[in-house]
């Protein structure tokens, strides 16, 4: 607390030849400020809440009793997805066939509307999106095509290694295609 010394000594004489009494300056006891403030540390340290982790919420298979009937998926619902450099995006429906005929160039822009095209028009249940990320790939791309998973809510896709077929079929195209945001 503060406190002041006002003892000056002695009586209030004025006149000439009285000494003044010396004056003394304020003392300022911090110890309860030291306190106060260590209280105000606990308290915001005790309610504030922790960062939480950002996840994405997956949606996991269930078990089958035969393993061969787990992955299981027609081939008209199955459509894939190649993720190549500078944000070039290619797909494609069903089985890659010989001459690729069926591998189409797209970039994240465009790659919404084909998922939901191809939602629109394939059953729920045997509609499946198979991602593949090529070697020259960014982890960003990775990222953003898991959002659109989750944008378009499609419940049923898996990310998988890419085939040497697939990523020279990738580095061809993705030479030849302009870069796409």
């Amino acid at each position: 607390m503060a406190e002041m010394d006002t003892s000056g000594g002695g009586g209030h004489k004025k006149g000439p030849g009285v000494k003044k009494g010396k004056k003394l300056s304020t003392r300022v006891d911090l110890t309860p400020m030291v306190d106060l403030g260590f209280l105000l540390i606990t308290f915001f340290i005790f309610t504030t809440t922790m960062a939480q982790p950002t996840a994405m919420k997956l949606f996991l298979p269930k078990d089958a009793e035969n393993p061969e009937d787990q992955n299981k998926a027609k081939e008209s619902g199955v459509i894939t997805i190649l993720l190549g450099k500078d944000n070039n995006v290619f797909y494609y429906e069903g089985q890659l066939d010989n001459t690729a005929s069926n591998f189409k160039s797209s970039n994240f822009k465009e790659i919404r509307s084909v998922l939901i095209n191809k939602k629109a028009n394939t059953p729920e249940k045997d509609l499946v999106v198979v991602l593949k990320p090529s070697s020259e790939c960014t982890y960003r791309n990775v990222v953003d095509i898991l959002d659109e998973m989750a944008i378009n809510v499609l419940k049923r896709y898996a990310l998988v290694d890419i085939s040497e077929v697939e990523e020279k079929l990738v580095k061809l195209s993705g030479a030849s295609a302009p870069a796409a945001n």
